[in-house]
């Protein structure tokens, strides 16, 4: 036979309270045991289910976004990158300027932690309930090769027309076929002004040209994302260099 709390979990699932249906057994023994109010219990309730929509939500958000294994600014090394001070950091980790579609680029020789600030900010921006995604330049121009003839590929795409914060890491890199070109800049000029938009490069806006092989959609390109923008310039030691691995490393001779 079916007890109370069953029952109650099982109308709260049929509700589509999901987190409230697997937590209200312990909410109930809790405020038996504490003699919690109705009011209490009530806010208790509703902010048990809450939480679970969040925490649901950001897992989703998350898996949108596809941000690389190392992201969590917690573990930034001020003393490895310099262009950066804590203080500046700790500002923009706020995402203030996001809400007034502000872009980012951040400028640097490889390894200086340009990817690690981006995918660290973009993770930021998750956490604070904002739609945001990253992609390497590469994965960005396969998606828009291919948008238009897979259907994944066209619903990824829409994930990012839709993004609160799109962060494009190393831009600019490699050379850029004219139809995936045109693309890039329809899709920074949808976001322009509608969100904001973070870029790794290690080449300066004259070397973009010579990339695109365009004078003209790269002046375009380089309008819409300069137009509201911090230019962060970024310099040091390559950390992957600096923090080389060996097989022979603990090798006895």
């Amino acid at each position: 036979m079916e007890t109370t709390t069953e029952t109650l979990s099982n109308l709260a699932r049929q509700l589509k309270l999901t987190g409230l249906g697997s937590v209200i057994g312990d909410l109930l023994l809790t405020a038996g045991q504490k003699q919690v109010s109705y009011v209490d219990f009530t806010m208790d309730l509703l902010s048990a289910e809450i939480d679970h929509r969040n925490r649901q939500n950001l897992a989703k958000r998350l898996r949108h976004a596809k941000l690389p294994a190392q992201h969590d600014l917690d573990l930034w090394q001020e003393n490895h990158v310099n262009g950066i001070s804590r203080t500046q950091l700790s500002h923009l980790r706020q995402c203030i300027w996001l809400e007034q579609h502000f872009n980012i680029i951040l400028m640097g020789p490889s390894g200086v932690g340009k990817t690690f600030l981006g995918a660290g900010l973009c993770f930021d921006a998750l956490q604070k309930g904002y739609r945001a995604c990253f992609r390497t330049m590469e994965q960005l121009t396969h998606l828009l090769k291919m948008k238009d003839i897979v259907k994944s590929m066209a619903r990824e795409f829409d994930v990012l027309l839709h993004a609160d914060l799109l962060v494009i890491d190393d831009i600019m890199m490699f050379p850029i076929e004219r139809k995936q070109a045109v693309s890039l800049f329809n899709l920074i000029d949808h976001l322009h002004q509608n969100a904001s938009i973070i870029v790794t490069t290690n080449k300066s806006p004259d070397e973009w040209v010579k990339v695109l092989d365009d004078e003209v959609l790269a002046a375009a390109i380089l309008d819409r994302l300069l137009f509201k923008c911090e230019i962060v310039k970024l310099s040091g030691k390559s950390f992957r260099l600096e923090n080389r691995k060996t097989i022979f490393e603990n090798t006895v001779l």
